[in-house]
């Protein structure tokens, strides 16, 4: 092993986080770039009553290198950090904390795991996108595709959050009682936890609503295609899956904690063999 007492570490918190492929796919691009020894990266179950301690800690400790947030501590976070980018302000929440000598940095990297797979794809300027759901994932999605030029309507089981969420965006929101409404839209993303593990046989709308000529984004990675994209490929849409967006916004994130390229490909390799799926 290359780890001493000099090897800065990052870690993933979460609660749960004990499913989180971002260990595998960071420490196989530090392996790749030969920075085994100068970086490690691990994962812990965190409670949210408890992230004022990891952060306190992180103050403390010189080689505490990098913070990944996820569900739900993306938000308590922000609480006690030294400065916040103006794009982690907007969205309301931070994914990546970098410890900068002490002074901790608070960034968010989801963002660009949309709008990235996207893009290789399709130009987003003008492009009508249904996003579904109004939770913390949600606001990324927002506020990556309006930035890139897209029309967008917030569609949430709850009206009045989707609502909400839409009026701080400057954008559109509804309750799902009207999704028949997304037939008409170009891409649709979804925001939710609906279909993830271990409710597998679940959509977030009728899959009646999706037709060829769109492309359907879930972020769910697990599991690796969703019943919501399995009916989509059935309808002739094009589909990403959410491997894609953990792929790139951790890139980005690798490359904040590291002040190196990050080895797309190395990463992604990592995550296709992880979930077993032949790339």
């Amino acid at each position: 092993m290359k780890i001493s007492a000099k090897t800065k570490f990052c870690i993933i918190i979460g609660d749960p986080v004990d499913h989180s492929l971002s260990p595998a796919m960071h420490n196989a691009a530090y392996k790749h770039l030969g920075i085994d020894g100068k970086f490690v990266y691990l994962g812990s179950n965190v409670k949210i009553t408890d992230v004022k301690k990891i952060v306190k800690a992180m103050r403390a400790m010189n080689n505490f290198r990098g913070l990944t947030c996820t569900i739900p501590h993306k938000i308590e976070v922000m609480k006690y950090l030294d400065w916040v980018d103006p794009v982690a302000e907007k969205i309301g929440a931070v994914n990546t904390v970098v410890n900068d000598n002490g002074r901790l940095k608070g960034y968010n990297t989801d963002w660009l795991g949309v709008v990235k797979p996207l893009e290789k794809i399709t130009g987003l300027k003008g492009k009508k996108i249904a996003v579904l759901g109004a939770g913390g994932a949600a606001r990324a999605v927002v506020y990556g595709v309006l930035i890139k030029g897209a029309k967008v309507k917030i569609f949430n089981r709850t009206e009045e959050k989707a609502k909400k969420l839409a009026e701080e965006f400057g954008c559109q929101g509804t309750g799902l009682d009207r999704e028949k409404e997304i037939a008409e839209f170009d891409i649709i993303i979804n925001a939710s936890p609906v279909g993830m593990m271990p409710n597998e046989d679940q959509t977030p709308i009728a899959t009646t609503l999706i037709n060829k000529n769109q492309i359907i984004f879930d972020i769910v990675y697990k599991p690796f295609k969703t019943k919501l994209l399995r009916e989509a490929e059935k309808k002739g849409a094009v589909v990403i899956p959410g491997v894609e967006m953990l792929l790139h916004q951790g890139t980005a994130q690798f490359e904040l904690y590291t002040n190196c390229q990050a080895p797309v490909d190395i990463m992604k390799r990592t995550l296709y063999r992880k979930l077993k799926i032949k790339n």
